[in-house]
């Protein structure tokens, strides 16, 4: 394979991926398509809105080659039905007698009902209250069996490859040093703070933001599953939170109490809400750096990688090795 192939494979995965070969997909399915596509915003896999003749359009999404096995895919998709069989709305996807998982030439796929919404009000009593019972329910499913495919979280993946990934990117011109002493810093840090606390991992959504969950007709539903996990139950909870600490704590007071609706709230877990969110920062830049030549990430991140990204995300790791010192949030009065 010459270097001119790997380029288009490992950097432009969708460049044959117009709109006739995406309509293509969804007809050998059985669909008639009415000429409609639409992308939507989706980085790490490419995500369509395709119009059907007669009927409601379908959302089609074409996995990133090589990122996950088909086994794991299956375990994404066996996770959504079994929590859509058990009444919560998320968005699951279509069977096709029996099959969720599609192949067409090189491109693995899976279709999904469309489904409306917008984004659940963060500082809203009961959107957080509702969001609490929703991650309560969710998280008593997912501790009932375990994946077998899907990734641990980890210290490896989450945290050296990821840092790896940005060392050999390049990019770090002048401030190299400074960023691996400044990460394997924070990394020993994680580390000792994760293997000093026995939690539980269980399945859980793995991408729990904003941007993942809607809010419709007085109830959310969670989209997009594709970095489902075996994790402890706070790493669904965390990337919620906002604000100064008082903020957070009224936040989780209000979700807390819409979680124990179905599950004892993972308070012994709120210790690891900031190693958790210095881990997600280094796996961040680890993910932009490697996906850094594919023309989505280059359209949607149009600064990475200059010197004063690399200025702020120091900055911002800085920052959040304090906070690894600092007292941990808790429950109760505020």
């Amino acid at each position: 394979m010459n270097e001119q192939n790997t380029f288009d494979i490992e950097s432009q995965p969708y460049y044959q991926l117009d709109p006739n070969r995406v309509m293509d997909a969804v007809e050998h399915l059985g669909f008639y398509c009415d000429g409609r596509v639409m992308a939507l915003n989706s980085y790490e896999n490419r995500v369509f809105q395709v119009g059907i003749e007669d009927s409601a359009p379908l959302i089609v999404k074409f996995y990133r080659p090589e990122r996950w096995s088909d086994a794991q895919i299956q375990e994404e998709h066996d996770f959504c039905l079994e929590l859509a069989e058990q009444g919560m709305a998320v968005v699951a996807p279509e069977q096709r007698d029996g099959q969720t998982l599609f192949q067409f030439g090189h491109f693995r796929m899976a279709l999904f009902t469309r489904r409306g919404g917008h984004a659940p009000e963060l500082d809203n009593e009961e959107h957080l209250f509702e969001l609490g019972r929703f991650l309560g329910r969710l998280h008593s499913i997912g501790e009932q069996k375990s994946f077998q495919h899907r990734p641990h979280l980890t210290m490896r993946e989450y945290g050296r490859a990821a840092q790896q990934h940005v060392l050999n990117s390049g990019l770090l011109e002048g401030v190299e040093g400074r960023y691996q002493q400044l990460t394997d810093q924070l990394l020993e840090q994680i580390d000792h703070q994760l293997k000093s606390f026995d939690t539980q991992a269980i399945r859980v959504q793995g991408d729990c933001h904003g941007g993942n969950i809607l809010w419709r007709d007085g109830e959310l539903i969670m989209l997009d599953f594709d970095d489902c996990r075996m994790a402890p139950a706070m790493q669904d909870i965390w990337m919620l939170l906002s604000g100064d600490p008082l903020q957070q704590k009224q936040w989780l007071n209000e979700v807390a109490e819409g979680y124990e609706e179905y599950r004892t709230f993972p308070t012994n877990e709120l210790v690891l809400v900031e190693p958790l969110r210095a881990l997600r920062m280094i796996y961040y830049s680890g993910w932009l750096a490697q996906r850094r030549l594919d023309p989505a990430f280059i359209q949607a991140f149009p600064q990475f990688g200059n010197a004063n990204w690399w200025q702020e995300h120091l900055t911002g790791l800085q920052q959040q090795q304090q906070k690894l010192v600092e007292p941990p949030l808790t429950l109760g009065f505020y």
